[in-house]
């Protein structure tokens, strides 16, 4: 499933893309699993809405719109309503830009045809993504490239599950899954089974660095492709080939020659390196 790194990777591209357009109108497919919202509520806050930007929050890319309503724009002195179209990627979906005469993919879900001319294209094989709308759109939990230390440890000091569940718990950190716990766990010397609470200040703060390091190098280079993942180019990231730990099961350690050891936590695979994490 994207993480933060490639959810904001994708919704950097988007931005850069489609923000000004208008979106003329909107097909929604029939499958009803990846429609959160009613699909008629879907169609009438979309069409004729101008994409004011896209940006993300947590793991999920939010477009922000404006429509002709209530408020007033200063600039224009035109009625202006703002909305949210929200979309989660789940495991295997993909927003992409594309012109109006290419081929439509099958699994398709929605398309939103803009006024430039090209399309906005959600396509998910296997349905686990979720397109919604709203008028104020937050994440649950805090946000990993902005908490501040304090808030940071804060968060984990009382918390008896292992750290590495307590990472991927979005009620506490937006964006953080498996791949980047896991690496950050690496770099501050971590067994993802270490109770949360036990952590030192110390350890603490290492993660907290940790995290935000890898994150920012993650989205320095578009991501981790290690499935379906695409950037909304069509584009793999690849900061795979920079993985220390994730999906490196029995290769050496990169600092000890350790093999890498895989472990289940909650149902969820954790890779770490039995020398160098304590």
């Amino acid at each position: 499933m994207p993480e933060l790194p490639e959810v904001e990777t994708v919704a950097r591209g988007l931005n850069q893309l489609v923000a000004g357009d208008v979106i003329e109108s909107v097909w929604l497919g029939s499958k009803p699993e990846p429609l959160k919202s009613p699909a008629r509520e879907i169609v009438l806050t979309l069409e004729r809405a101008q994409i004011g930007g896209v940006r993300r929050v947590g793991k999920h890319i939010v477009v922000d719109l404006l429509r002709a309503g209530a408020g007033k724009s200063k600039a224009r002195n035109k009625p202006v309503d703002k909305a949210q179209w929200i979309v989660h990627l789940g495991m295997t979906g993909r927003i992409l830009v594309c012109r109006a005469g290419d081929e439509k993919l099958k699994h398709t879900h929605a398309i939103a045809s803009l006024r430039s001319g090209r399309e906005l294209r959600f396509v998910d094989p296997r349905r686990f993504g979720r397109l919604s709308v709203s008028s104020e759109f937050a994440a649950r939990g805090a946000e990993p490239l902005e908490v501040q230390l304090e808030a940071f440890v804060k968060l984990f000091r009382q918390r008896k599950t292992p750290i590495k569940s307590a990472l991927l718990n979005q009620s506490l950190l937006s964006g953080v899954g498996n791949i980047y716990a896991d690496e950050a766990l690496s770099r501050a010397a971590i067994r993802p089974r270490r109770r949360a609470s036990s952590l030192r200040r110390e350890e603490l703060r290492r993660l907290y660095l940790s995290l935000k390091e890898v994150l920012q190098e993650a989205i320095a280079l578009g991501g981790s492709s290690v499935s379906d993942y695409v950037d909304a180019n069509g584009d793999q990231g690849s900061f795979q080939l920079q993985h220390r730990v994730y999906g490196r099961e029995g290769e050496p350690c990169l600092v000890c020659r350790t093999p890498i050891k895989r472990i289940m936590i909650t149902g969820r695979s954790s890779h770490y390196c039995p020398h160098c994490q304590k």
